[in-house]
Order: structure tokens, then sequence, then C-alpha cells
């Protein structure tokens, strides 16, 4: 099945390397670029975002229509949430890095994180385009043996579940 992953355009969190999960932070004017540069470089398939404004705002700018979810939300990082990442306890940061053994206090585990983004693709009939969080598009591409990060306002495609077909970089 021909997926879709594209990771919402930049916010100001994300140029500050800060923990953002489930705060409901808008793009930053690059963000929006970002975000723009996509439209007319994804396919017409059914379209579906997390439920925060930054995922539905780049699907938007991408002129893509788009259902929200919470299932594709980024994970929530409870206490950590705004932090940056040179003030993370080392536990923490190993935890992130290995994507292994990570509960943030008050935020959700990484296993009910997993749980909840593969049950939704699970639930997927057919091709799609999904508008959401670079953790849950590193959860998805570390199961078909990849570990990568995509910039803010890129797009990755792939043969669920079996590889990685391309990438696409956002402009900004």
């Amino acid at each position: 099945m021909e997926l879709w992953l594209v990771r919402h355009g930049e916010t100001l969190w994300n140029r500050e390397h800060r923990l953002l999960g489930w705060t409901d932070l808008p793009l930053t004017p690059t963000g929006e670029a970002q975000a723009l540069s996509l439209r007319g470089r994804l396919p017409s398939l059914p379209g579906y975002s997390s439920d925060l404004q930054r995922a539905l705002k780049t699907a938007s700018l991408a002129g893509i229509p788009s259902f929200p979810t919470p299932a594709l939300r980024e994970i929530h990082f409870g206490a950590l949430e705004g932090a940056r990442w040179e003030e993370l306890e080392p536990r923490y940061q190993e935890a992130l890095l290995r994507f292994q053994g990570f509960q943030a206090p008050g935020g959700e585990s990484l296993e009910a994180f997993l749980e909840r983004v593969f049950r939704f693709l699970e639930g997927l009939r057919g091709p799609a385009l999904l508008f959401t969080h670079g953790g849950v598009i590193r959860a998805v591409l570390r199961t078909l043996g990849e570990d990568a990060l995509l910039p803010p306002g890129s797009a990755v495609v792939l043969d669920w579940p079996r590889r990685v077909l391309d990438r696409l970089e956002g402009g900004s």
C-alpha cells in the first residue's frame, strides 16, 4: 500500500530544539513556506492529519483536504514539554535517541504512543497521505529498518509495510 508521511512545517519550538508534543503551536513563516512548497508535489490520495494545528495547516497549505485524528499526534512529552534538548537529563536523551524505554513524567509512554500510531495504520484500507509529526514518522521508518528524523515540511513515500520508496524534501 502506498503511504505518504508528511512532517508538518517548522514551528518556533522546532527551531529552538525544544520537545514539542501536544502543545498546539502554529507554523512559523518558514513552516508555512515549507508547507506551500509541497502544493502540487503530493498525489491526490485520501488525506489524514494529526488534529494539532501545525499538521492541519501544513495539509491545508499543501492543498490536501484531510481528516483530523488524534491517532497521528506526536508523543505526549508531559512535564518535559518545551524543554530544550540540552536541558534534558541524560537518561531521557538516551531513551529518546534509542527510541526505547521512554516515558516523560506525566506523559505518554513510548509503548502507548507506538500502539496508538500502529493501530491507526492497521486500520487504513488503501493508499493515503498522512500529515503528522517527526516522532510518528520515525516510528514508522524504524519498523522498516531505518532510523531517520525527517526535516520539517518533508515527506517520505512508503510501500507500507515493506519498504521506503522515496523522500521529498520541503522547501523553505
